[in-house]
């Protein structure tokens, strides 16, 4: 896993994963702790980022619940 990671490690911060998502900060953390939208990797004492590789798919996984017409829930 962690080599799988290493080969295309990209961090993404706060403005990024919103940007990317058009999810607002409160609706990420709301997702983090839910368990429903990746956690972040700690990146310092007062940072942290999202892998893009988990960000991307999430937001795969959302349009194939949206082709199954399954309910997604975002956070």
């Amino acid at each position: 896993m962690v080599q799988e990671i290493q080969s295309n490690l990209q961090i993404l911060r706060l403005e990024g994963v919103k940007t990317r998502t058009q999810l607002s900060r409160s609706t990420i953390y709301d997702g983090v702790q839910k368990g429903t939208f990746p956690r972040p990797v700690k990146l310092g004492p007062r940072a942290v980022g999202w892998l893009e590789n988990e960000i991307e798919e999430w937001l795969v996984a959302c349009v194939e619940n949206r082709d199954s017409g399954e309910e997604v829930e975002n956070g």
